[in-house]
């Protein structure tokens, strides 16, 4: 799959040009600022119209240990992780030796030259970078020098592979909110580096950038801010949250937009609260108990905050109680590595409770879905009456991402079945029965609720975690308690009427199936072009919610084989799957993936053309 597997090669270097299609990671120091370089690098060549992706490897301290970020190019629109680099700056002493053996025969190694270190390597170009001495003769402060002396390589990589330097500077206009003084300081020494490049570096390498037209109707962002403002157009009145890696800044982008999109529409003030609660099980406990009360509330957490909220979500489950959970999945077990990706947090979310319990599960591939469920998850939790879960990961969560435009809702908030003053009394007459909690007058499952202030006579209940009857009345009575778990059951059933569907891809008729979920979609619609090559057609289901709906059944049983494509150890959705449909398991292949890094389309394809040739 490499770009270099189709060049000539010469004396080690390359002749054939290649433009819009590589992969560079630039290596520095996690806390140094090179967060800053890199996105204006990313956003530049977005600016030129240019599919690209970003990915940040960084470690789980506040500074000082290595941290890896990868620029993928790609004129085919391709966004899933690369294997390989092209090319590869190197800022960073302690992994100089790593970095040079990481770039592909025929690529391009940069480094700050007064890196020291030896080499007998003759396939690639090497290009010395005087990064300190730009920085030092630049007008930033002794304070700032060591981290603008980042922005020397991004000056030297627009010199070389053709960047544009308007694009750059708006980038960094971007970047920096239009103030003026940052942005001419990081410019000058962008230029300054190019036109060191241009005067001292002789291009050896094939790798260019061009302008394409690839990016109209696209925005760069990430999925937490994307969750973020989802959840703002959905009318979030109350978020409760406790820092943790990867979800905090889904938390802090509402309270960052927030004031910006709300302050100026509400004439009493302010109609919100975000708090930061003193930990997981307070937030939760907040947020069911605004749930209760009528507001649309919500908390994002990641792996260990949700095992810190389990005693809540069972309450909220079985007194039916709507309130939305952002899990943005990262690598356990324990507090595993909390600044990798997984998808290891599925059958946990799944069967999270005590006792029987089910829950509605939304599942986020792209930035532009983590804003629709933003807002669909509050209208699903209210017309079912439960908890809803959005499980995104680190990867979506907190890279940047080329997204399509967000699409405002075009439809009302739906708050469910709520009754107030005049319909509680209007209910006897029409159901032939007073009012209860838990009554299944509609045989939906879903029954009528009412909240506070509601001053009808008979409209307040107990929302209890113990059993109940259908007036919401304590009891112990087995008939009672059988009725209503059955009931539960049933709204379970009716709830597919409401959540997302799957997606397919492919025109249905392949022999060969491939079921994913959330941020590998960009590695499996990569991988199944590469198949193709290989004379094996695919089709993909992509599943964008649980419970599942009936054709995933239906997939996988017109089927030889399906393949289950996931990033955790044992294969998760793979037991899910099997649970629900035992008399086509045998169809089912599980491929899980369990390093803590995004999916790559090279290992997809490798593995399924191993068990495919076997």
């Amino acid at each position: 799959m490499s770009v270099v597997q189709e060049k000539e090669k010469q004396n080690g270097h390359t002749e054939k040009k290649i433009v819009n299609d590589f992969s560079m990671t630039v290596a520095t120091v996690n806390g140094s600022g090179s967060q800053t370089s890199n996105l204006t690098l990313q956003r530049a060549l977005f600016r030129m119209g240019i599919p690209v992706s970003g990915k940040n490897l960084f470690p789980s301290n506040i500074q000082g240990l290595p941290t890896w970020y990868t620029i993928r190019i790609s004129k085919d629109g391709y966004l899933a992780r690369s294997e390989t680099n092209q090319i590869v700056v190197a800022m960073n002493p302690s992994t100089i030796n790593q970095d040079l053996a990481s770039v592909e025969p025929g690529g391009a190694f940069y480094y700050a030259d007064h890196l020291r270190f030896e080499t007998d390597r003759e396939d690639i170009a090497m290009y010395p970078i005087p990064a300190k001495k730009i920085a030092k003769d630049s007008d930033a402060s002794p304070q700032l020098r060591d981290y603008v002396a980042n922005m020397v390589y991004v000056g030297v990589l627009a010199q070389m592979l053709g960047i544009d330097m308007d694009k750059i500077k708006l980038a960094l206009d971007f970047h920096f909110g239009g103030k003026e003084k940052p942005i001419a300081l990081n410019m000058g020494i962008i230029q300054e580096a190019a036109k060191w490049a241009e005067e001292n570096l002789e291009k050896q390498d094939p790798f260019y950038v061009e302008e394409l037209n690839l990016t109209d109707g696209y925005i760069m962002t990430d999925g937490n801010t994307a969750g973020a403002l989802g959840s703002i157009f959905g009318g979030v009145q109350f978020c409760s949250w406790y820092p943790i890696t990867p979800a905090s800044s889904l938390a802090e982008h509402l309270t960052e937009y927030l004031p910006e999109l709300r302050d100026g529409l509400s004439p009493d003030g302010k109609n919100y609260v975000v708090v930061q609660s003193e930990d997981e099980l307070a937030a939760i406990g907040m947020a069911v108990g605004a749930g209760w009360g009528g507001l649309r509330a919500m908390t994002s957490t990641s792996g260990p905050g949700i095992s810190l909220m389990t005693e809540f979500v069972g309450l909220a489950y079985y007194s039916e109680i709507p309130v939305v959970i952002w899990d943005v999945q990262r690598v356990g077990p324990s507090t595993g590595m909390p600044t990798r990706t997984a998808q290891s947090d599925l059958t946990m979310v799944n069967f999270l409770g005590h006792g029987d319990t089910n829950h509605i599960i939304l599942l986020p591939a792209r930035a532009d879905e983590c804003f629709e469920f933003g807002w669909r998850s509050f209208d699903i939790a209210e017309r079912v009456q439960t908890p809803v879960f959005v499980l995104s990961d680190l990867d979506l969560g907190m890279n940047n991402w080329m997204s399509k435009e967000f699409k405002y809702p075009n439809v009302d908030f739906d708050r469910g079945k709520v009754l107030w003053e005049k319909d509680v009394e209007e209910f006897q007459e029409k159901f032939g029965e007073k009012w209860g909690r838990y009554l299944d007058v509609d045989e939906d499952g879903i029954p009528y609720r009412t909240l506070p202030g509601n001053k009808a006579p008979g409209a307040g209940y107990f929302a209890r975690g113990t059993g109940h009857d259908e007036y919401a009345a304590y009891t112990e009575d087995n008939v009672d308690w059988e009725v209503n778990m059955a009931r539960l059951v049933k709204k379970f059933e009716t709830v597919k009427e409401f959540t997302p569907r799957p997606e397919l891809a492919g025109d249905g008729n392949a022999e060969i199936g491939i079921i994913a979920f959330g941020s590998t979609e960009p590695a499996v619609l990569e991988a199944r072009d590469y198949l193709k090559k290989e004379g094996i057609e695919t089709d993909f289901l992509r599943l964008r919610s649980l419970p599942l709906h009936g054709e995933v059944y239906d997939f996988i049983n017109e089927k030889r084989t399906v393949y289950i494509v996931e990033l955790n150890r044992d294969g998760q959705l793979f037991q899910i799957l099997n649970i629900n449909y035992p008399n086509v398991c045998g169809k089912m292949v599980s491929l899980p993936k369990h390093d803590g890094l995004p999916l790559t389309a090279t290992w997809l394809t490798n593995a399924i053309l191993e068990k495919e040739r076997n």
